[in-house]
């Protein structure tokens, strides 16, 4: 028990240090770069304010949502607090900006997240609709993946494609090259990650895996995630001669071993520090690789951020 006990204040030691350490880099290094006092006068429509007919696919920095469809996941105050990930609907994600939504199935078509299931997925499908349908040139990209631990929905392509139909973008690599406006009216990027099912192809209105990757591990250390983050983001070509979308996720994961199981603080370790880790990636000349960046319980802010750097790229000025 003396043990056990002793290995807990060393990891909140740890803890503290690299929150700290996080702390310390954002007074001594600042996070300004290239873009970073944008505001969109309606974050809703920020695409549309940068002109769908200058920004190209490739050249947008995708904000985006980790576990974007937890906000009604489980119990509240019992079992929510160590699932939920986002307090807004996949809706409201959407109407303050977010451009990436990530969302986790399994066998009877209901999100999950790990062992916990809330409602259908169709509620997604519905709420990613309606925001099509109150706005004309945004463009998103939706992950539907087989969570792990569970059974691909059965036909679940099928689905998916009836759902959305005319709005999917079919795969095709020259898409990274095209402007908003060449893909309108069709507006949603659909990767499709089965687990065993047959996976999408060439043309088809679904998207494969490999079109969306990233280099996650699974950590609460918050300094360590973000120079994981720097380091992986650092081996990737840049996004002009890149034919799948690069995600970071500025997020940090409870672990089983550590007395704090709640998504909220222990995300709250890095969270705040978005602007800092955009700014960091400029100073370190890794500007032309960000691409999709993703967070916990995403605010205006974030979005502001990413779409700031978006502007900068097509005014050749990041």
């Amino acid at each position: 028990m003396g043990a056990f006990f002793s290995k807990q204040v060393e990891r909140r030691k740890l803890v503290t240090s690299e929150k700290l350490a996080l702390s310390t880099r954002l007074t001594s290094s600042g996070d300004t770069f290239p873009g970073s006092e944008f505001r969109p006068a309606d974050r809703m429509r920020w695409m549309a304010e940068l002109g769908p007919d200058r920004v190209r696919v490739h050249q947008v920095v995708w904000p985006g949502t980790h576990d974007s469809a937890t906000n009604k996941i489980g119990i509240p105050f019992v079992t929510r607090p160590f699932a939920q990930c986002q307090s807004l609907s996949v809706y409201e994600q959407l109407a303050t900006g977010a451009r990436v939504i990530d969302v986790r199935v399994q066998e009877e078509r209901r999100v999950c997240h790990g062992v916990l299931a809330t409602y259908p997925v169709d509620v997604v499908l519905d709420d990613v609709k309606r925001f099509l349908g109150e706005t004309e040139a945004e463009v998103v990209i939706l992950e539907i993946r087989t969570e792990f631990g569970h059974d691909d929905p059965p036909e679940f392509d099928k689905f998916l494609v009836e759902q959305l139909g005319d709005h999917l973008v079919p795969q095709d690599e020259a898409v990274f090259h095209k402007t908003l406006a060449e893909l309108l009216p069709r507006r949603v990027i659909c990767v499709w990650k089965p687990r065993k099912s047959p996976v999408p192809k060439p043309g088809d209105p679904l998207w494969s895996a490999g079109y969306l990757k990233d280099n996650w591990i699974d950590t609460d250390l918050p300094e360590t995630k973000f120079e994981s983050n720097i380091k992986f983001l650092q081996q990737q070509p840049p996004v002009a001669d890149r034919r799948f979308f690069y995600r970071v996720e500025n997020t940090v994961t409870p672990q089983a071993d550590n007395p704090v199981l709640c998504v909220r603080p222990v995300t709250r370790r890095i969270r705040g520090y978005a602007r800092l880790f955009i700014a960091e990636v400029f100073a370190k000349g890794l500007g032309d690789k960000l691409q999709v960046f993703s967070t916990d319980f995403i605010d205006g802010d974030f979005v502001d951020a990413c779409a700031g750097v978006t502007k900068a790229r097509v005014q050749g000025q990041a």
